[in-house]
């Protein structure tokens, strides 16, 4: 418990008298109406501070006029607020801790934290996260709040925290106190209105007296909740604005300074989208966005791409506004995630994540608190409402963070998404929605979510988990419930197999049913890559590569299993009678006539007899030309009843694409003795020409021996041989093995996770291990996305087809330097090889050449 020392005063004695003294961790909180009352209290306490020999800190970081100086002994500390919660807090936290024991602080008065955050509930949650952590400290500290400024959401959250909360009130010139909270003290007239006279104060006795002072103040009245506080009241000035015909967005006082508010309160703080978010949001489509918004704060960069996107479209085409599905998403705050955070004791845990040599300290039990954790009661209700308006129809929550899907971080994969299939009883129903924000929650703190935090140098960025809730686009077929298509598109093509592609023009990955077929790897199936210039041109040479190189697996709903499945094609669409099958398929020409007639998923007559191409072209061009930037998005369409069709533009965000520009290529003559690698045939990245300095090297017939269940040992010795290299970042590291990289099944290839190879500059598979592989089967996962933002080049080698060429002599005979780097490896040094080429080429070195165009790479020996 605390402890009563004489040193800890107040400043005012009759007012230490009045609270029974001051203790050790007393957080005293003053509720007044300006900051002249404050200042009032503020001065005596200083200076009592000071004259006691103790340590006196001061935060500034409010607009009004300084509470205290360095002239009067204080140390001094100015944050800025606007530049994010978790960068406030923990500035504000790391000098508490620099200060040590027993300190006196002064807080700017705490209300200007709501305007800056737009959120009485961030305040709440900064109280309930500070207060605590000055009482460990044995301080005392002065904070101060405006009356009747906040909502409850602010105000229950600080009272229920802090050691005293008083009332200060000024009529006729008096200055007068009353304690409403005062731990651990009691005195018959504590809880007293007391004026002051001098240095005494004197406990009010007359009720004529007491009921004129308090019937002057400010009140909100028993109904508390009906204070509108910041928030609401931003969001009812601009809708009392629009409704008055008043508003003109081009002059600050009539309107534009209240939308730019909204904006960064809403929808971004990011300099970059708010110069887009004003050329195609409008006010009333802010005001729109907070009718669907459950809890405050922002709605995070996947749902701002996607209603950023959906709105450039409709703009720069109305036509676009019957062909799109009408929007009906729900969207979770930011606030409400940190809120969930602090008021389940997983804060601290998520402070470590800032510092690059802990962040995954109790990163795994922190994750196991949010899935137990607890949503406050206004939250719950509104998830109830939200429930409610989806009645049964199938919804999917996906992650919306603040720094996902913005320019420079796609996040692409690092967060997850969760079908909710909404079937059976409502409180099942409800568990499965809970249970689903929980998990992608949890997968803010995933070590796949830090690693790449911490690898793009995001740690100690203000990064807040809000949440997108979509209704699943797609027709109930029976039981079964999905799109007939969707898919992945980029404006521009880092995949052109044939001379007649233009990269400009791009390129879809197209499904059919879920898109998670088209964004999650599935190394067993294909997809059909459609280059929009040539949609008729594909990378199968004829119709049995076609029919072999097919989408045979489907993903969907099951409403009465309620989850998300995974079937054949002919086994889910054999009871579809209202599908259009021949829209999507194509009958086997190789079958014998009399045959049970066999149809293949091509989507011939989609791409050739509907104008479904040349939408998503010039959806594509439209958004790369709104963005001055590569744009990749996901989709999703279905047919009508008229046989007219519509999309559902479910994602869009900058696309990372480096040396997008074209290059001037050298011509090649090298000598066969010279030649390395050779591939043709599947190349996605840029074109280039550069050096290499290491090759880790996987050789396929030893790989190809290894029981499966011990391959994911080469993948971890993978990821130690590239961690060698993490502070290195100019080393050229080319990777060479058999099969997929990062396939989730070890009989496809080498199970590597990005994490293991993201030091690596160019990624080569040698497809050899399985005759039904093909290279263009990764275009568009998380995990290809990967590749590309990290400016990694890919490309595919078939040994035994012409223009492919392996060195092997090369690679199996060169010195090996792996137990150099990874000592305990000793078993799997036929395995793998590590080859430095300043070993092997001293003199000229080791170049590549990649054409992407042509698709083209050559590797060989520089003898210039």
């Amino acid at each position: 418990m605390s402890t009563i020392d004489a040193g800890l005063t107040t400043g005012l004695p009759g007012l230490d008298k009045v609270l029974k003294g001051v203790l050790t961790g007393d957080n005293i909180v003053w509720q007044v109406d300006s900051i002249e009352e404050y200042q009032e209290l503020v001065t005596p306490y200083c200076e009592a501070a000071v004259r006691n020999g103790r340590k006196l800190v001061y935060f500034r970081f409010a607009r009004h006029e300084a509470l205290v100086t360095t002239e009067m002994g204080a140390e001094i500390h100015e944050f800025d607020p606007e530049e994010g919660f978790e960068n406030f807090i923990a500035s504000i936290h790391g000098v508490i801790e620099q200060a040590g024991l027993g300190a006196f602080y002064v807080f700017d008065c705490l209300s200007r934290l709501a305007v800056d955050w737009y959120s009485d509930e961030m305040l709440g949650n900064f109280f309930m996260l500070t207060c605590p952590y000055l009482f460990d400290k044995e301080t005392v500290t002065y904070f101060a709040v405006f009356r009747n400024y906040h909502t409850s959401r602010a105000i229950v959250p600080i009272q229920n925290t802090t050691q005293l909360f008083l009332d200060l009130y000024r009529h006729k010139g008096e200055l007068y106190v009353r304690p409403i909270k005062v731990q651990h003290r009691y005195s018959p007239t504590m809880n007293m209105l007391h004026v002051r006279h001098g240095e005494a104060f004197i406990p009010v006795m007359s009720s004529a007296v007491i009921s004129e002072i308090l019937t002057s103040a400010k009140w909100s009245g028993l109904h508390s909740d009906s204070t509108l506080g910041f928030w609401e009241s931003a969001f009812l000035q601009a809708s009392e604005l629009l409704r008055s015909g008043e508003y003109r967005p081009d002059l600050p006082e009539k309107g534009k300074s209240i939308y730019e508010q909204l904006v960064r309160m809403v929808i971004s703080r990011d300099e970059d989208m708010q110069k887009l978010i004003a050329r195609y949001f409008t006010l009333q489509d802010i005001l729109d966005i907070r009718k669907r918004m459950i809890g405050t704060g922002l709605i995070g960069g996947k749902t701002v791409g996607m209603l950023l996107a959906q709105s450039i479209v409709k703009k720069n085409s109305p036509r676009f506004i019957e062909l799109f599905e009408a929007q009906d998403s729900f969207f979770i705050g930011s606030d409400a995630f940190f809120t969930f955070l602090v008021r389940n004791g997983i804060w601290w845990v998520r402070q470590n994540q800032r510092d690059p040599e802990k962040f995954l300290d109790g990163a795994e039990q922190a994750r196991r608190m949010i899935i137990t954790g607890e949503f406050p009661e206004h939250i719950m209700k509104q998830f109830d409402e939200m429930l409610d308006y989806f009645g049964q129809s199938p919804f999917i929550v996906r992650s919306s963070s603040l720094l996902e899907d913005n320019f420079g971080n796609s996040f692409a994969g690092k967060y997850e998404s969760v079908f909710c299939v909404n079937q059976g009883p409502r409180d099942r129903r409800m568990q499965d929605f809970v249970a689903a924000v929980k998990r992608i929650y949890a997968s803010s703190m995933s070590e796949q979510a830090l690693r790449y935090r911490s690898r793009r140098g995001m740690l100690d960025k203000d990064e807040q988990m809000a949440l997108l809730v979509m209704r699943v686009s797609g027709t109930m077929h029976g039981r079964n419930f999905y799109p007939e298509m969707a898919g992945v598109g980029f404006s521009f093509n880092p995949y052109a197999w044939h001379e007649s592609i233009d990269p400009k023009a791009g390129v879809i990955r197209l499904v059919f049913g879920l898109g998670t077929r088209a964004v999650d790897r599935s190394d067993d199936d294909y997809t059909r890559i459609v280059a929009l210039n040539a949609p008729d041109k594909r990378p199968e040479a004829n119709f049995d590569e076609v029919a072999q190189y097919t989408q045979r697996r489907v993903d969907y709903l099951d409403l009465e299993a309620n989850q998300e499945v995974s079937d054949y094609f002919m086994d889910v669409t054999r009871d579809a009678d209202n599908l259009r099958v021949d829209m999507f398929t194509s009958l086997d020409p190789t079958q014998p006539r009399g045959a049970t007639p066999h149809r293949v998923l091509t989507f011939d007559k989609l791409l050739g007899e509907t104008p479904f191409v040349a939408d998503m072209h010039e959806i594509l061009d439209t958004l790369e030309t709104a963005y001055s930037y590569p744009v990749d998005i996901e989709f999703a369409g279905n047919f009508m009843e008229d046989g007219s069709y519509c999309i559902n533009l479910l994602q869009c965000r900058p696309l990372q694409v480096h040396g997008s520009e074209s290059i001037e290529l050298p011509e090649l003559d090298v000598d066969d003795d010279d030649r390395i690698v050779a591939a043709h045939g599947a190349v996605v990245g840029h074109s280039r020409v550069g050096k290499i300095d290491r090759f880790i090297y996987v050789v396929p017939s030893r790989y190809g021996q290894l029981p499966v269940n011990t391959r994911h040992e080469i993948a971890r010795l993978i990821g130690d041989i590239n961690r060698t290299d993490k502070n290195n970042a100019s080393k050229k590291t080319m990777i060479i093995g058999p099969g997929r990289w990062g396939t989730s099944s070890p009989s496809l290839g080498i199970p590597v996770s990005f994490s293991d190879i993201n030091n690596v500059s160019i990624l080569c598979e040698i497809v050899a291990m399985h005759d039904s592989l093909v290279p263009d089967v990764s275009l568009g996962t998380h995990f290809l996305n990967e590749l590309v933002e990290m400016d990694m080049l890919y490309l595919a080698l078939f040994p035994e087809k012409g223009e492919n060429f392996l060195n092997k002599a090369f690679f199996e005979e060169a010195p090996n330097k792996l137990l150099e780097l990874v000592p305990s490896a000793g078993k799997w040094e036929d395995t793998v090889r590590v080859i430095d080429v300043a070993d092997v080429a001293p003199d000229g070195g080791i170049r590549i050449i990649a054409d992407a165009l042509h698709q083209k790479v050559s590797c060989y020996f520089d003898r210039q």
